[in-house]
């Protein structure tokens, strides 16, 4: 697993899917590249101290490296975007909380404007 460094690959994922939580928000996109899994770390300078800011982005490290690589699809770049609870979070909750992240990102994104699903009722709309 590499990690993400350039500008512009995070803003190619924040363009992405992405799934919220209580400490972090995840975001991944599909590569067209046949490389490793990477992954990028950001905290914002709302979250707190530069210390601070360190031990957000340290938890988060060490959440990626305890979650199987399994989870995580190959060919996709995630970024995690920490949030000031993931201070204070319980760590197994955080770990729990990346695994059902990553399920939200695989699942298929729904289709807007489908006007002719049926009701519940078995009638199609107009």
């Amino acid at each position: 697993m590499d990690r993400l460094r350039q500008r512009a690959d995070f803003l190619a994922v924040a363009n992405g899917a992405r799934a919220n939580t209580a400490a972090f928000v995840l975001q991944g996109r599909l590569r067209d590249d046949q490389g490793p899994i990477r992954v990028g770390y950001t905290v914002t300078k709302k979250n707190g101290t530069a210390t601070e800011r360190n031990r957000i982005r340290r938890r988060l490290r060490e959440v990626i490296r305890r979650v199987d690589a399994v989870f995580m699809r190959p060919h996709h770049d995630y970024v995690l975007v920490g949030r000031r609870d993931a201070l204070t979070r319980d760590f197994a909750t955080m770990i729990d909380d990346l695994r059902s992240a990553l399920r939200r990102l695989d699942r298929p994104a729904p289709k807007a404007g489908n006007k002719s699903a049926p009701n519940p009722n078995g009638m199609t709309r107009p």
